[in-house]
C-alpha cells in the first residue's frame, strides 16, 4: 500500500472515531439515530459498491432511494422472512440471515432505477460488506459505562457486605 492509501485509511479511521464521539454525544435523540443508521448504511451499500463489482449505484440520490429502501424493508419484510425461515436460519447457524439480506438487496436492485445487482453472489457479498460495516461502525459508536472517582469502570460507591447479619429473608437490590 502505497503512501497514499494509508494517509486515506488513517484519515477514515479518524473520522471514524469521531463519528463515534458525536454520536455518543446525542444520546437519547430518536430522529438523530436513525439519521445516523442511514449514515451508516449509506457507508455500507458505497464500500459495497466500491469493493463489489457487481453492485452499481449511479449517483448519491439514487443512494439515498436504496438506503431509505433496504430500511424500510429491514423494519418490515425482513422480520416476516426472519419468523417464516427460522429453521432455516438455526441449520445454518445464522448464515440464513445473509441470504436474507442479500434477497432484499437483490430485490432493491431490481426497484430502484440507477441501482444495479448483478446476481445473487453479488448480492450476498455486499450483504456482508454492509453486514461488516454495521457491526464496526457500532463498535466505534458503542457507549462506554461512566468512570467512577476511582478511575475504574465499577465507580467508587460504597459496597453491599458480603453477608447480611439480619436472619430475615431479604431482597437486596
Amino acid at each position: 500500500m502505497g503512501e497514499a492509501g494509508r494517509a486515506c485509511n488513517a484519515r477514515f479511521f479518524i473520522a471514524a472515531v469521531g463519528f463515534g464521539r458525536m454520536v455518543r454525544a446525542m444520546n437519547g435523540r430518536p430522529l438523530l439515530a436513525l439519521l445516523v443508521r442511514w449514515l451508516v448504511l449509506a457507508l455500507g451499500v458505497t464500500l459495497a459498491e466500491k469493493i463489489v463489482p457487481g453492485v452499481d449505484c449511479k449517483d448519491g440520490g439514487t443512494l439515498l432511494v436504496v438506503v431509505v429502501l433496504l430500511s424500510f424493508f429491514n423494519a418490515v419484510i425482513r422480520p416476516i422472512l426472519v419468523l417464516f425461515t427460522l429453521p432455516f436460519i438455526v441449520l445454518t447457524m445464522g448464515l440464513g440471515l445473509v441470504v436474507i439480506n442479500a434477497l432484499l438487496f437483490l430485490l432493491v436492485g431490481e426497484l430502484v432505477e440507477g441501482f444495479q445487482v448483478a446476481g445473487f453472489w453479488d448480492a450476498f457479498w455486499a450483504a456482508v460488506i454492509v453486514g461488516l460495516t454495521n457491526f464496526f461502525m457500532t463498535l466505534l459508536m458503542k457507549q462506554r459505562p461512566p468512570r467512577g472517582p476511582g478511575g475504574g469502570a465499577g465507580g467508587g460507591g460504597e459496597r453491599r457486605p458480603a453477608r447480611r447479619e439480619s436472619g430475615g429473608d431479604v431482597i437486596d437490590v
